[in-house]
């Protein structure tokens, strides 16, 4: 199976470089530049258009239509319908099985400004939990720590231990993907458990959509 890995492409998705074929498109969040129900269904008609037979998208932290926004309204649930009329489907705490193969999305992250999905520790270690045992591609919106997650201008590695820790006792899993550090745009394969990680991020530091989307085969 071909994966085709993007994130954070921020409502810039028609300026990016080109998509490759594959079976399996899978979006890790921050699809919109501020979350309003107008950018959701700009990208998710643009996204339905693609060739992919399947199409996966979780949220991110821009993405405020598929949580609360700033006012505390909830928009989650016609963001999710706004998918499901593309022909998208849109993980939130959630698995869907492809091929044999079993995806879960997980947007939440640790609390970083007034974003959405932020969430104190304690409440990332109760999702986490909730992570299926026979997850193969682990789907989240952040890195784990000290896996394609530094930030130079901070010198320093600024991923979830907590999400860290959870990975290690996914014995299948074969493949994490994620974005939100767009300065550690990549991939890298695990030297002791052999998973396959791949920042997708799009748009680069300067949130310039340049980065290539990045291709996987299971």
């Amino acid at each position: 199976m071909r994966l085709v890995c993007i994130s954070d492409t921020h409502g810039q998705h028609d300026k990016m470089p080109p998509i490759p074929e594959g079976d399996v498109l899978v979006h890790a969040g921050d699809c919109t530049g501020c979350g309003t129900l107008p950018q959701i269904d700009t990208f998710t008609k643009w996204l339905g258009t693609l060739p992919h037979t399947h199409k996966i998208l979780i949220a991110g932290n821009h993405d405020f239509c598929f949580d609360k926004n700033l006012r505390g309204k909830s928009m989650a649930a016609q963001s999710r319908s706004i998918c499901e009329q593309n022909n998208i489907t849109y993980l939130r705490g959630e698995s869907v099985s492809i091929k044999g193969l079993n995806f879960f999305g997980f947007p939440w992250q640790p609390i970083f400004r007034h974003m959405a999905f932020n969430s104190r520790e304690g409440e990332l270690r109760g999702r986490l939990k909730r992570v299926p045992d026979d997850t193969h591609i682990l789907i989240s919106h952040g890195p784990a720590l000290h896996v394609l997650d530094y930030v130079p201008t901070l010198r320093r590695h600024v991923g979830c231990h907590v999400l860290a820790k959870r990975i290690e006792q996914l014995q299948g899993l074969k493949a994490h993907i994620f974005g939100h550090i767009h300065e550690s745009h990549g991939f890298m394969v695990g030297e002791t458990d052999g998973v396959m990680y791949v920042n997708a991020s799009i748009c680069t530091e300067s949130y310039m959509p340049t980065n290539k989307p990045i291709v996987i085969d299971l």
